[in-house]
């Protein structure tokens, strides 16, 4: 599946509205394979933070002090999450390693 399939979470509507972070969502989006990435200013800990998530394995939040920071690591991480969810696994425990790797080399490329 493309990057392209990203698409507006419900539609838009949370925009403008508080995220997980406490700030103001300024995007948000969810990949058809089981992923979302939000990006919000002025939470509670940071100017900005992005909190992406692929459904039913993991959560991740990064905290930036810029917005010139944070806009092209969202778009990084946007296109990294779609990679490792659109990656063959081979079935079987095997296949849940490989995937379970990929999300640590994730979680570990976007600190």
């Amino acid at each position: 599946m493309p990057e392209s399939s990203w698409h507006p979470f419900e539609s838009g509507v949370t925009l403008s509205r508080k995220g997980s972070e406490r700030g103001t969502i300024l995007r948000d989006e969810e990949y058809p394979s089981g992923a979302r990435i939000t990006l919000e200013r002025d939470g509670t800990t940071a100017p900005f933070a992005i909190t992406c998530g692929i459904y039913g394995c993991m959560m991740h939040t990064r905290f930036f002090s810029l917005n010139s920071e944070a806009t092209p690591q969202y778009a990084e991480m946007r296109a990294a999450l779609s990679a490792l969810l659109d990656t063959e696994y081979e079935g079987g425990p095997e296949g849940s390693r490989s995937f379970f790797d990929g999300v640590a080399k994730f979680v570990e490329t976007y600190p």
